[in-house]
């Protein structure tokens, strides 16, 4: 985990992307999604950090996908450095952000109040 890498304005965690050894992360300017996130170019034209920050309830871009939808809403109830801790711990104890792909144990989702028990307990 590349804690210091943080989490992308979706809620996606950068920390744990198998592609952070060649992306410097969503802030850095040099994501390759930079040009077409519309997440991130959403939270940028509203000068906030992030989805979990904002206050409306939407499902644009990534949002529509269940993994960022569930951090995103871990975040707005918990906090990102609580999130970050809940990563670093499950990734200690074998759950993979990725593990073919861009899909890992993250995704095998459909309700995001399973997702958050599930980054809560790790299991």
């Amino acid at each position: 985990m590349k804690r210091e890498m943080g989490i992308a304005r979706c809620g996606l965690a950068c920390c744990l992307c198998s592609g952070n050894d060649t992306c410097a992360g969503c802030n850095s300017g040099e994501c390759p999604g930079r040009d077409w996130c519309e997440n991130r170019n959403c939270s940028m034209e509203k000068g906030i950090e992030g989805c979990y920050v904002c206050d409306e309830s939407c499902s644009k871009g990534l949002l529509g996908k269940i993994k960022p939808l569930g951090f995103r809403t871990f975040i707005q109830r918990y906090g990102v450095e609580t999130l970050l801790d809940c990563l670093e711990r499950n990734e200690k104890n074998g759950v993979l952000y990725h593990r073919e792909g861009i899909n890992g144990d993250y995704d095998d989702f459909e309700d995001v109040e399973a997702l958050i028990s599930f980054i809560q307990s790790g299991k």
